[in-house]
């Protein structure tokens, strides 16, 4: 919420409160009037006329109050780069919305570079990038520190990349006894971009190895886990056949049975 929504919220519920007081001390008081002539004062009179009382003062004090707020100048409306901040960010509290509004920035991000001839590296470490967020939560330990370095590369690497972009586009303006200069400054950060889009490539490729390593404690290559579902599975099958044989027994075979009383 910003400033100027805060202030005029704030006076109307100054000049709604003054309101309800007012109304409820002039009802108590229009009623203290009426009933004590009846029968004198009384305890109940006197708790009439202190609520009628205190209804009032506190009706002006907050007359006193708004009649302040208002003669305060309001704070000026947000600009339209803050109230569309706000909106991001309430798009942004739903998972849905989280990964939209990443989309939205990653293609303005890509539309900014269309013809630029580091498009093809600018599209790998968008790869690179996503690829490494899934590994990011899987670096536990000693590879907790590398995804701090990773946001840091990657944050220069988007920087270098939109300032590479920017002097390309102005090499058709340049005068010609200029542009060679900046041609050859064009060059040299192209390249240095191409370059730590490599080493940030290998990066989460060793971030990868990593995680594959790290998910192989044992010497044979078999998680603990796995011996148990085996052992589990033996268990359950050995209890289910033992279970078989004891409600269903072999049935009794009537010709069986003759064949046995003839033979005799």
């Amino acid at each position: 919420m910003d400033e100027r929504t805060r202030y005029f919220r704030r006076l109307k519920r100054l000049r709604g409160s003054a309101r309800r007081w007012s109304v409820l001390g002039g009802g108590l008081t229009a009623a203290t009037a009426v009933l004590t002539p009846y029968a004198g004062i009384g305890w109940a009179d006197a708790i009439w006329a202190g609520t009628a009382g205190a209804s009032i003062a506190l009706a002006w004090w907050r007359f006193s109050d708004h009649r302040e707020l208002a003669a305060t100048p309001a704070p000026p409306p947000p600009p339209p780069a803050l109230a569309g901040g706000k909106l991001a960010a309430a798009i942004e509290r739903f998972p849905a919305g989280r990964t939209m509004m990443h989309e939205v920035r990653r293609q303005k991000n890509r539309y900014a570079l269309r013809g630029s001839q580091i498009t093809e590296a600018w599209d790998r470490l968008d790869q690179a990038s996503s690829t490494f967020a899934a590994l990011s939560a899987r670096l536990t330990g000693p590879g907790e520190e590398v995804v701090l370095e990773a946001a840091v590369a990657q944050e220069w690497l988007r920087d270098l990349g939109q300032r590479v972009a920017s002097v390309e586009r102005a090499l058709p303006l340049s005068p010609p006894e200029q542009r060679a200069a900046l041609v050859e400054s064009h060059s040299s950060l192209a390249a240095q971009f191409t370059e730590g889009v490599d080493a940030y490539e290998r990066l989460v490729a060793a971030a990868a190895s990593f995680v594959a390593e790290d998910g192989h404690p044992v010497a044979d290559g078999r998680h603990p886990a796995f011996a148990s579902l085996v052992d589990a599975t033996d268990r359950l099958r050995g209890i289910a056949e033992g279970l078989s044989e004891l409600k269903r027994p072999s049935s009794f075979q009537p010709g069986a049975a003759d064949t046995a009383g003839t033979n005799r």
